[in-house]
């Protein structure tokens, strides 16, 4: 017998309805969006691992899909203006290691 699908726990608050929006109906998309920037808000993780960035970057980019238009936009610069940098990085350490050997 194979289990149920899990549902993604960011978009199912657990007891978000019963402990802080005590009165709000869960099927309304109105306040089922707010319990899930609440819980988005209150999220803590520990910023100084590798799965603390990643989260961190996954967080702006949903952010990013949300808002849309212009700030997409603006998030697709930056992810570009990084990946140049990184780019550059590379290639001026690249250049360094072989003027160093053939020096």
């Amino acid at each position: 017998m194979s289990d149920p699908p899990e549902e993604d726990p960011r978009r199912t608050p657990p007891n978000r309805f019963d402990d802080d929006l005590i009165g709000l109906d869960p099927d309304d998309p109105e306040a089922r969006a707010f319990a899930e920037h609440l819980e988005r808000v209150e999220q803590v993780r520990p910023n100084y691992t590798v799965e603390g960035y990643l989260a961190g970057m996954s967080d702006f980019a949903d952010g990013a899909n949300r808002l849309g238009g212009h700030h997409r936009l603006m998030a697709g610069l930056l992810v570009v203006l990084i990946l140049l940098g990184v780019a550059v990085a590379a290639w001026d350490a690249l250049a360094y290691v072989v003027a160093t050997l053939f020096n």
